[in-house]
């Protein structure tokens, strides 16, 4: 995802472009089967087909149950596995466009915009900014490009365990809210009053905000329990983004 020749280069508009669009497109914001869905993330990842795993006969003809590729019933090693290969997809395809768009700069506008505030919100770099959107839609691309990150040295692995609690308290916030959790407020009770008397905003304010809460409780944690991270333990690429940054 980066190359040593690219560390330092120089962050131009087109930069700025990319990462704009990065947001965009991991964020869920264009979500839709419109012509606009080709800009999302989990729209063009798609989703797989239904298979047969019964026939049954009636009086009126044939009726065929169906359920997802993975199929019915399975257990054990065997399911896990074909539960993986349901990951290989998404996994790849998000590792595809964050190289595409590292390639035009968006890994370093985000590191340059996103430093001075993800360091004192999480105690994180800016460019695993990311790999934060791309968490809020899914859990497989968020972890996948969060891997990525520390395997190339741009987390240390403290930064990678305290960027892990804030991903995975209420893991895909964004399309398992508005796909599951919103249609609780359109409840109603039978007089025909809200029978949730909170708002949509509020909701997912307090979500975020405690998704932050639990990261520092565990980065609170990690300071208690090993004490604070010596700059000796961070990687030389982290060193010199903070030289950058007293500079």
């Amino acid at each position: 995802m980066s190359n040593p020749a690219d560390q330092g280069r120089k962050v131009t508009i087109g930069s700025y472009l990319a990462l704009a669009f990065a947001v965009v497109f991991f964020s869920g914001l264009l979500q839709s089967n419109e012509w606009y869905g080709v800009f999302d993330f989990t729209t063009l990842n798609g989703s797989f087909g239904n298979v047969v795993y019964s026939v049954n006969e009636t009086a009126d003809g044939v009726q065929a149950a169906t359920t997802s590729m993975r199929g019915k019933g399975g257990s054990g090693a065997r399911d896990g596995f074909l539960f993986a290969l349901t990951l290989i997809p998404t996994v790849m395809f998000a590792l595809g466009m964050i190289n595409v768009l590292e390639h035009y700069g968006a890994l370093d506008a985000a590191r340059k915009l996103l430093t001075p505030l993800l360091r004192p919100l999480m105690g994180i770099p800016g460019n695993s900014g990311l790999a934060l959107i791309a968490s809020l839609q899914s859990t497989d691309a968020g972890a996948a490009m969060t891997r990525q990150l520390k395997d190339e040295g741009h987390l240390t692995k403290r930064e990678t365990d305290v960027f892990t609690m804030f991903q995975f308290s209420a893991g895909a916030a964004i399309v398992n809210f508005f796909s599951s959790g919103a249609v609780l407020f359109t409840l109603t009770n039978m007089d025909g009053t809200p029978a949730v008397t909170s708002s949509i905003g509020l909701a997912v304010a307090i979500m975020f905000i405690f998704k932050f809460v639990g990261a520092n409780m565990f980065r609170l944690y990690l300071n208690i329990t090993e004490g604070k991270e010596d700059k000796s333990t961070q990687q030389p690429e982290q060193k010199q983004e903070l030289n950058k940054e007293t500079a």
